[in-house]
């Protein structure tokens, strides 16, 4: 019967092309406005690692003053030094990374021209298995390079093309500044969305293009770039702000944990850790940590932009705004075919079957739209990937998305079919008669 309703569609279309097209182009260009912003938006709410988005965890401490403290407050969002060194050396949990964004000028050759200015990101070892980043040529540097400050880095493959054509450069050196360093391993193409292990920042922005460690990049004062936040006296050590004691938060720290007991363990291990400075006269509030995976994260730093989020909430009111006008065509057009109605109805249709007709009908123009608004969503998200949002260049519509578009297209058909499908059946066969 589907098959025969299905034609039954098809012929109706051809009787009324300009209401049809109408109807066709109401649900196709909400559905454009609705799967632009839908893509948008689960492009910048997806999970930047979901193999392991809930073995990884950002752990926060609160080590600031009393003054400006509320009983149900949060902690601060990053670490001290010596807070993120202390834990880092202790090493409870199956991985951790301390890090911190910089900049640095770089060069291959200083015979080549100018250096170039890129963002570097200082980190320990585990940084690189924790997050899995792939490798083009070699791979990331050793617990024993970090405590021995070697000068060794880790590029980007978008560096690697710029100063070395791409091929195989580990091994060479690297001018950072005016130090040396040798390059160890080579990124392949990656970039998490949004980067998660660094929300101080652009969330949306490339990954950095030179990773150095940690405790070289402190010792060769290397340029740190990002948020910090001191409550002190920063100017009683030499190394001010980055001063191993320095009473300033600007550290991320990560740590990786395998099974919910190790969770249990590590979130009391903090606990432990913040009483024990609150006893050492460190700490002045009282313990308050956080644990948090990588989606609680990304969702208390509101990841997602707001204007995201409401130009999503407008199209799909746009789109119901689409649906209601379709409700008054799709009743014009079924009431206009009463006496077509009141014949099946006599030679023995069920009002059953009148209504899974109109509904077929309606799902019929919501399948002929959703292609139509497929073609606006992918000029909506070519017409977004022209912006200059740093998040513009990935955002793009894959097959779940496409499948999606049919879907909501036909149930928002569905949706606007069910009353006039419904008005259509109660038409009475005996008026009918009476008026023909």
């Amino acid at each position: 019967m589907f098959g025969y309703y299905f034609s039954l569609a098809l012929r109706s279309f051809r009787r009324n092309k300009a209401l049809t097209s109408l109807m066709v182009i109401a649900i196709g260009v909400g559905i454009g406005g609705s799967m632009t912003a839908l893509t948008v938006f689960a492009t910048l709410a997806g999970d930047p690692i979901p193999a392991k988005s809930d073995r990884l965890f950002y752990p926060r401490i609160d080590p600031r003053p009393m003054s400006g403290t509320s009983p149900d407050g949060e902690p601060a969002d990053q670490m001290t030094r010596f807070d993120a060194e202390a834990l880092l050396r202790d090493r409870n949990a199956d991985r951790q990374a301390v890090m911190v964004g910089g900049s640095v000028a770089v060069e291959s050759d200083p015979a080549r021209g100018r250096p170039i200015i890129v963002d570097a990101r200082y980190t320990s070892a585990d940084f690189f298995p924790m997050f899995e980043t792939r490798f083009r040529y070699g791979s990331g540097w050793s617990a024993e390079e970090d405590q021995g400050r070697a000068q060794v880095a880790v590029i980007s493959r978008a560096l690697n093309n710029k100063l070395f054509n791409g091929s195989d450069s580990t091994g060479r050196s690297l001018l950072i500044g005016d130090r040396r360093f040798r390059i160890i391993g080579v990124l392949d193409q990656w970039r998490p969305m949004p980067k998660f292990y660094d929300m101080t920042s652009d969330r949306f922005s490339d990954v950095e293009q030179v990773f150095v460690p940690f405790w070289t990049a402190l010792s060769l004062k290397l340029g740190i770039q990002g948020s910090m936040d001191c409550w002190g006296d920063v100017n009683a050590d030499p190394e001010g702000a980055q001063a191993l004691n320095a009473p300033c938060v600007w550290l991320q720290y990560w740590a990786e944990l395998a099974t919910p007991e190790k969770v249990a363990s590590y979130r009391q291990y903090l606990e432990s850790y913040s009483a024990q400075q609150r006893a050492a006269g460190r700490f002045e509030r009282p313990a308050n940590v956080r644990l948090n995976s990588v989606m609680q994260w990304l969702d208390h730093r509101g990841a997602v932009p707001a204007d995201v989020r409401l130009q999503l909430w407008v199209a799909f009111g746009f789109l119901l705004v689409c649906v209601l006008n379709t409700v008054g065509l799709l009743m014009a057009k079924f009431m206009r075919r009463a006496p077509e109605i009141g014949v099946r109805r006599a030679l023995g249709a069920s009002r059953k079957e009148i209504f899974q007709q109109f509904l077929v009908e309606a799902g019929a123009i919501g399948l002929v739209g959703g292609g139509v608004g497929l073609v606006l969503a992918y000029v909506g998200l070519w017409v977004v990937r022209q912006q200059s949002h740093s998040y513009a260049a990935e955002v793009h519509m894959g097959v779940a998305m496409l499948l999606t578009t049919f879907f909501l297209s036909i149930a928002a058909s569905l949706m606007a079919g069910v009353f006039p499908a419904w008005r259509a059946m109660q038409v009475s066969p005996s008026v009918q008669a009476k008026l023909q």
